[in-house]
């Protein structure tokens, strides 16, 4: 048996549509929403089965991977976050590379030898690595229309990701991946489907409420945003995130949003110029965690909160 286990936003969602172009398989789906990164724990598998985990922590899964490993189940890892210790086991595939400017969409690609490359380059623009995207495009000769649609393409795949529950979201990932890999034609998806359409037309209006919030902390160094308990702001919070970035690429930004039950969930982004401290910052807390450019905490008590805004201002400080 198959077992293929996702982060439920842009990169791992194109990550896993690139291995199942080129590697056909039926297979068991497990994912969720972009802050649901512990899904190895619920895996069945026996000795013989095979899983591949993409874009999911490590660190995040370490003993239900070592269980299995043990179990006999073969493991293929693909990731780009704090994998804290890589176990050395003979079951392990381990593609993991934490560098700024690689996804995992862009791991799997150099894994397939740029079979479908177009994809790892929706992926790119989706993880806010716009460069990166437009350097690993250049083989495929795009026009500057063609790759501002797979700009788009890839954020609004990323921004279905976010929310407290699924409920939250426009579509479960697994239905949009079993929708999106129908085409191995990004453009034919843009064209052709209407979910497409449906996030694109959320994502618009989402945005508009997000950029009418003024920032509860502004300086040189960076911004910090506070988003009310609302579903279109826990859908927004992490592309609002991407947009502040490229908007301002040598400060840091911060997006809170209040939670049900009090507290925050929060979405960092480094300076752009930098790509670095997000991750730092978010390990500190005890739901935190991601990658160097771009981190999150998926529940900051507001007691923590000050905590949170001097640590902020300590490793993004300016000059």
């Amino acid at each position: 048996m198959y077992f293929d286990v996702f982060n439920g936003d842009a990169d791992g969602i194109c990550a896993l549509h690139q291995l199942r172009l080129a590697y056909p398989a039926e297979s068991t789906l497990i994912t969720g929403i972009k802050r649901d990164i512990a899904l190895v724990r619920r895996v069945q598998a026996s000795a013989g089965d095979q899983v591949t985990v993409l874009d999911i922590a490590l660190s995040k899964n370490l003993d239900a991977v070592v269980q299995l490993l043990d179990q006999g189940v073969k493991v293929r890892y693909f990731d780009h976050h704090f994998p804290g210790e890589i176990p050395q086991h003979p079951n392990l595939e381990a593609n993991i590379d934490t560098s700024p400017e690689v996804c995992t969409s862009l791991l799997v690609n150099r894994y397939l030898g740029g079979q479908f490359l177009i994809w790892a380059v929706v992926a790119a623009f989706g993880d806010n690595l716009h460069e990166a995207a437009l350097h690993a495009a250049a083989p495929l000769a795009l026009s500057p229309q063609q790759l501002d649609q797979l700009r788009e393409l890839g954020e609004c795949l990323n921004y279905n990701a976010y929310g407290e529950s699924l409920q939250d979201l426009y579509f479960q990932p697994a239905e949009l991946y079993r929708v999106l890999h129908h085409y191995a034609d990004p453009f034919a998806f843009i064209r052709e489907e209407a979910a497409f359409q449906t996030l694109r037309t959320g994502y618009v209006e989402d945005m508009a409420h997000a950029k009418a919030v003024l920032p509860e902390l502004e300086q040189d160094n960076g911004s910090i945003y506070i988003l009310p308990d609302s579903p279109w702001s826990r859908r927004i919070s992490g592309v609002f995130g991407n947009d502040l970035a490229s908007a301002a690429p040598q400060r840091a930004h911060a997006v809170l949003t209040h939670q049900s039950g009090g507290g925050f969930l929060v979405s960092v982004r480094a300076p752009l110029a930098t790509k670095s401290g997000a991750d730092e910052l978010c390990r500190q807390f005890e739901t935190g965690g991601g990658r160097k450019g771009a981190a999150g905490i998926n529940h900051l008590p507001q007691a923590e909160f000050a905590r949170f805004v001097k640590l902020f201002n300590e490793i993004f400080a300016s000059g």
